[in-house]
């Protein structure tokens, strides 16, 4: 059985790397280069603070959701409380490594508007293998970033303190979603291919299933299906369509639904049924704000 080491606190990681106490006991930043891995293989570890990671060493030896992490060629992850990291292997370390680690507690934000605004940065959902490839332009980037924030660290605490760090965090994690858009332009022909699939998946599944029986498929059961988190999909989907994984499963609901009302006889609450609606009322909500029409306007005008 794997052991579970759980941090509740940035002064309890501190103490696991032996670091000693933190500047600020909400956030702090690591110098991967200078510090010594004491977690043993065969763990898992949870936190209750958000995560924000760059090595170029330790390859397929941990494992965050599904997939393992490849650090070896740079990557950036980016990981919110609670999310289980698995140590398999005994972790090799290169001459050369370097790299960061910024992480801070909810409670350091708790006060600010990115308390709420954090929610709208989906990669903290995605999956290892979705990991932020960086360029050399873009690693210098936020290495600006974490060097301020450092810097701030070891200065004296005052009133501007707060606003300072936390302001330097939104910017580094807005970088972030610019540069995870970025890589999205440039795997184009990968990301087409998906949609493609997503496509082949929601027309044979109301073609072939009978919705009443399997209900209507979930955001999860298509990211499954292409082997990607829930959270990258609909960034993936909404990048090159427009629509995100649950527009996507409305479209092609009601378009099911348009030809049940027009090729049929079946009385309203029967196509609801026979979509997966428990409720008739709550398709006839979503038809008329799809459509600007309810079901029944639309079959008495075609």
């Amino acid at each position: 059985m794997k052991e579970l080491i759980h941090l509740q606190t940035i002064t309890d990681l501190h103490r696991l790397f032996n670091l000693g106490i933190s500047y600020n006991p909400l956030v702090t930043v690591l110098d991967f280069s200078k510090v010594t891995e004491q977690v043993e293989q065969n763990s898992k570890i949870t936190t209750d603070f958000y995560s924000i990671m760059f090595k170029n060493y330790c390859k397929n030896n941990i494992k965050y959701g599904r997939k393992e992490i490849d650090f070896q060629d740079g990557n950036l992850i980016c990981i919110s409380p609670n999310q289980t990291i698995e140590i398999d292997s005994e972790i090799v370390e290169r001459e050369d490594k370097m790299g960061w680690g910024l992480f801070f507690h909810p409670d350091l934000i708790r006060s600010t508007t990115l308390n709420e605004k954090i929610r709208s940065y989906s990669f903290f959902n995605y999956e290892a293998s979705e990991a932020l490839h960086l360029s050399d332009k873009e690693k210098n980037i936020l290495f600006e970033c974490i060097q301020k924030i450092e810097i701030e660290l070891q200065e004296n605490i005052d009133i501007h303190s707060l606003q300072i760090i936390v302001s330097t965090i939104e910017l580094l994690l807005s970088y972030c979603q610019r540069f995870y858009g970025r890589q999205m332009i440039t795997r184009s022909q990968t990301n087409k291919s998906i949609v493609s699939q997503i496509e082949n998946i929601l027309t044979q599944y109301f073609s072939d299933i009978k919705i009443n029986e399997q209900g209507l498929p979930t955001v999860k059961y298509l990211a499954d299906k292409v082997h990607l988190s829930p959270s990258y999909l609909s960034d993936l989907l909404k990048k090159e369509t427009g629509k995100n994984t649950q527009e996507h499963i409305h479209f092609y609901l009601i378009e099911e639904a348009k030809n049940l009302l027009i090729n049929t006889e079946k009385n309203i609450n029967e196509i609801a049924y026979n979509l997966g609606f428990e409720y008739p009322q709550y398709f006839n909500k979503l038809f008329k704000k799809k459509i600007g029409k309810t079901p029944k306007e639309y079959r008495n005008l075609n």
